[in-house]
C-alpha cells in the first residue's frame, strides 16, 4: 500500500470514531434534555404576572440567585439569556423565559403564564393581546421573498410604460 493509502486509511478510521462518538454524546443528551423535560412539566402551575421588563442579558448581570450561575455549565456563563422582570403579587422576581415566550410577552401587561421554578414557559393569555411571534427566515424565504417583490416591480414599470405609449399615440 501506498503513503496516500494509508493516511487516507487513518484519517477514514478517525473520523469514523468521532461520528460514532458524536451520536453517543448526542443521545446522551438527548435523554436528558427529555428527563429535564419531564421535571419542569411535573413542577408547572399557572400564575399571574404583571411584566415589568425584559431584556437580553447574561446571566451573571440578570439578578437571578446565586446557585443558578453556579449550575450552569461553563460554555453557557457568557451567553445571554432572555430575562423577565415580572411583579407577582407584591413580589418583583427576575425570570428566564423561553425564547418563544419571551417575543410573546408584552411590557407593561398582566399575562397568565405557565412557571416552573424561575423558568417561564408558556404564555396562556394576556391582556390587550400577545405579540406575533416572528417565524425565522431561510434564506429560500429571503430569496423568494425578493423575486416576488422584483417581479411585482417588474410587472409595474411594464403597465406603467404601455400607458405612456398610449397616451403618446393619442
Amino acid at each position: 500500500m501506498s503513503t496516500l493509502q494509508i493516511v487516507l486509511l487513518v484519517i477514514l478510521v478517525i473520523l469514523i470514531i468521532a461520528l460514532v462518538l458524536l451520536y453517543r454524546y448526542g443521545n446522551k443528551m438527548q435523554k436528558l434534555q427529555a428527563e429535564q423535560q419531564e421535571m419542569l412539566d411535573a413542577t408547572k402551575q399557572l400564575a399571574t404576572i404583571l411584566v415589568i421588563d425584559k431584556k437580553m442579558m447574561k446571566l451573571k448581570d440578570a439578578g437571578l440567585p446565586k446557585e443558578v450561575w453556579e449550575q450552569t455549565p461553563w460554555y453557557g456563563r457568557r451567553s445571554k439569556v432572555p430575562i423577565v422582570k415580572a411583579k407577582i403579587g407584591p413580589r418583583i422576581i427576575n425570570f428566564v423565559a423561553d425564547a418563544r415566550v419571551y417575543q410573546q410577552l408584552p411590557v407593561k401587561a398582566e399575562a397568565k403564564v405557565m412557571v416552573s421554578g424561575i423558568y417561564i414557559s408558556e404564555v396562556r393569555s394576556a391582556r390587550g393581546g400577545l405579540n406575533p411571534v416572528e417565524q425565522p427566515k431561510g434564506i429560500r424565504a429571503r430569496i423568494a421573498r425578493r423575486l416576488g417583490r422584483a417581479a411585482s416591480r417588474a410587472e409595474a414599470n411594464i403597465e406603467a410604460n404601455d400607458a405612456k405609449a398610449k397616451k403618446t399615440k393619442k
